[in-house]
């Protein structure tokens, strides 16, 4: 938008400027033609006066001397005609109307030139026309010179235009250097010009990038600029206020409802649990359903609660050892594995440490740990590996990719797309559908990030993708972990 504001501005400031130049310098041009015209013609007017005599005696001596003087100090030749274009009187000896315009005269009948014809016609010449600066042809005045209203001869002075085609063309330049001046400085300030014009939509364009970034603080200053774009700030304000005010809204409900019912939960489970002594063998079965239940509605009121932790604008960052988490995550999970008949295993590289936010890594691996277990079958075999850093082309940032591999039945791949939708299940029971999602959630955090595959033969392959950044890139402490470097936390 910035390049088509300025494209239009220049482009009307280009033809304002010679909207306004190419007039004036044809008035310029017309106007000094006007000055020298009416000069000339006031000294025809007066010659013709004075020829009169001389046209009907046919002696010129008198006024051949006006005329020589007249030449002499102005540099204009001037000659008297009578009605048969015969020469009575000049500026100079031997002046025939040829040698005033040696080139020919343009519009000429034979021996009689056309100014001449027109004057002996009657009729003044001169004014018809304006002397440009490309043009050498002389001024031409004609003058009628009349007795008892008769036309019995004329005057003509041819007047040379090389004086005032030049002061034409320095008041030309004069007017272009004005003109390209005024341009340039128009130029010039196009771009502050435009950056003024456009501030509130840059206003709104950083508060729109900021709010999509989830700086749902930042707000569009209203208080200047034109009105629709004040109108169109005060519009995003309120939109920006009122999705504000819904995501408030949600996560302090559900925030309230996960630590409301978590009470209550632990107390019926305790209440649950103490039946036990009291019911008989057959019944144990059914006990343990009703506490695996009790299990479930926790765990769905800590999904909640981690769900709105994590849209909490600050978190801080640490460096994390990669396989001391998964090793810890495993051996937690390793006895509920056991009741399970299930085999956990832990593999891969060690000594590789990231930044993440602190505790994101071991609840992601908890809840696909968990998920692995629930729907991986009796007897499922789960391998959490760790994989060998990959780096960029410079070798300064990279990633690695964290696996949690089962052999369980797994999922089709068009249900593994939507997997990490909340609350999608696959219709088989069991699960409130917020573990995967909460997992993705958790990784966005850090810029990582969680795909789904099939495993081969069968099951699935979790893939935790993270951010590495090189031992050798400086700077990379952060505030709230003291030792601050990757070292300090076993990397090698």
């Amino acid at each position: 938008m910035r390049r088509r504001l300025v494209t239009v501005y220049v482009t009307l400031l280009v033809a304002a400027c010679l909207a306004l130049a190419v007039p004036l310098c044809g008035n310029i041009a017309a106007r000094g033609t006007s000055d020298m015209l009416l000069d000339r013609m006031n000294d025809t007017a007066r010659f013709a006066g004075l020829a009169e005599p001389s046209v009907l005696t046919g002696n010129g001596g008198t006024l051949a001397g006006e005329l020589a003087a007249y030449e002499q100090v102005y540099g204009i030749a001037a000659l008297v005609v009578d009605r048969d274009g015969e020469v009575v009187a000049s500026s100079r000896s031997g002046l025939t109307l040829a040698d005033l315009e040696p080139d020919g005269w343009s519009g000429g009948d034979g021996d009689m030139p056309e100014p001449v014809r027109t004057a002996l016609a009657g009729n003044r010449v001169g004014g018809d026309h304006v002397v440009w600066p490309w043009q050498d042809r002389p001024l031409v005045v004609a003058e009628p010179i009349g007795r008892s209203g008769e036309v019995v001869g004329a005057a003509v002075t041819v007047s040379p235009t090389e004086s005032l085609r030049r002061a034409t063309l320095v008041q030309w330049g004069v007017t272009w250097l004005v003109a390209f001046a005024l341009m340039l400085a128009g130029i010039a300030a196009a771009g502050p010009l435009t950056r003024w014009i456009l501030r509130p939509i840059d206003d709104l364009d950083e508060a729109t990038r900021a709010v999509s970034g989830g700086s749902l603080d930042i707000r569009v200053p209203t208080a200047a600029g034109p009105e629709e774009l004040r109108r169109l700030g005060e519009s995003f304000n309120q939109m920006a206020d009122t999705i504000t005010s819904m995501l408030e809204s949600q996560r302090t409900f559900v925030a309230y409802a996960g630590h409301q019912v978590r009470n209550p939960l632990a107390a019926l489970r305790l209440r649950v649990d103490g039946l036990a002594r009291h019911l008989g063998p057959d019944a144990r079965q059914e006990h343990e359903l009703a506490l695996d239940e009790v299990d479930r509605l926790t765990r769905i009121c800590d999904s909640l609660l981690t769900l709105a932790r994590t849209e909490d604008a600050e978190h801080s960052m640490v460096w994390e050892d990669v396989r001391e988490v998964v090793e810890n995550r495993v051996a937690a999970w390793s006895p509920i594995a056991e009741r399970a008949r299930a085999e956990l295993l832990c593999e891969g590289r060690s000594g590789v440490s990231v930044r993440c936010v602190e505790g994101t890594l071991d609840q992601a691996l908890d809840a696909l740990i968990d998920n692995a277990l629930k729907f991986g079958g009796h007897g499922v075999r789960i391998v959490v590996r760790v994989g060998e850093p990959v780096w960029e082309v410079d070798g300064r940032e990279g990633h690695l990719d964290v696996h949690v591999v089962d052999d369980g039945p797994g999922l089709p791949e068009e249900q593994l797309d939507r997997a990490t939708e909340p609350f999608w299940r696959d219709g088989g029971g069991g699960g409130s559908g917020l573990g995967l999602s909460i997992v993705v959630t958790l990784l966005e955090l850090q810029g990582a990030s969680l795909s789904l595959r099939p495993a081969r033969p069968n099951g699935i392959d979790a893939r935790i993708r993270l951010r590495a950044i090189s031992p050798h890139e400086p700077g990379e402490g952060c505030e709230g972990d003291p030792e601050g470097t990757p070292e300090s936390h076993g990397r090698t």
